[in-house]
């Protein structure tokens, strides 16, 4: 298929986060078939899901109880 932005430059097919689409090596255009945007929007919307959980239980550091705790207690 050709370009549609530069009318002679034959588009290349590459596969990104398992959805294959079609770029210009010339204009670095990226044109897209039907429901592509839309498994990409979803796959990065769950890529960034992941990534904002923490990967471990975040816990505050001891805190040492001074001597002056026992007599105020």
């Amino acid at each position: 298929m050709k370009c549609p932005n530069c009318n002679d430059q034959a588009l290349v097919m590459s596969e990104r986060q398992g959805v294959e689409i079609d770029y210009c090596p010339s204009c670095r255009g990226i044109w897209l078939d039907r429901g592509e945007l839309d498994k990409l929007l979803e796959r990065a919307g769950s890529v960034q899901q992941a990534a904002n959980q923490p990967a471990y239980r975040e816990h505050r550091p001891y805190k040492q109880k001074s001597w002056l705790n026992e007599i105020f207690d």
